[in-house]
C-alpha cells in the first residue's frame, strides 16, 4: 500500500496502469465504477465529490470521515488512513486496479 499523503499515491497508480484497464478512462465501458476500499474492514465506498455526487475518476476529498486522518485549513483531505486502497466497482463486486487491469485485458480478447 502507498503512504496517503495527499493525492501522489492516485497520480503514482495512474502512471503504473496507465494505457490498461486499472484507470478509469480505459474501463468505463465495462461498467467499473471508481471506488475505494479499506482493506482492514472491507467496507468499499464509490468515489465521489466533496459534495456527495459520484465522480467519474478517484478522488479522496468525499470519503468518509472516519477514513480521512487530516485536512488543510480549507477542509480539503490531505491524508487518509493506510489501509485504503483505490479500485473500482462492477456489478457490487470491488476489484483492485490489478484485477479491473486483468479482467479488462481477457474482457479485450
Amino acid at each position: 500500500m502507498f503512504n496517503q499523503q495527499t493525492t501522489s499515491f492516485l497520480v503514482e497508480e495512474n502512471r503504473h496502469f496507465a494505457g490498461t484497464g486499472g484507470v478509469s478512462e480505459n474501463n468505463a465501458q465495462a461498467h467499473f465504477v471508481p471506488a475505494f476500499q479499506d482493506a482492514q474492514t472491507g467496507q468499499v465506498e464509490i468515489s465521489r465529490f466533496r459534495d456527495g455526487r459520484p465522480a467519474p475518476f478517484h478522488l479522496i476529498d468525499g470519503l468518509p470521515e472516519d477514513w480521512v486522518t487530516e485536512r488543510d485549513l480549507a477542509g480539503r483531505v490531505v491524508k487518509i488512513k493506510s489501509s485504503i486502497i483505490s479500485g473500482f466497482v462492477r456489478l457490487g463486486r470491488f476489484f483492485t486496479r490489478q484485477e479491473a487491469s486483468d479482467f479488462m485485458e481477457q474482457f479485450a480478447s
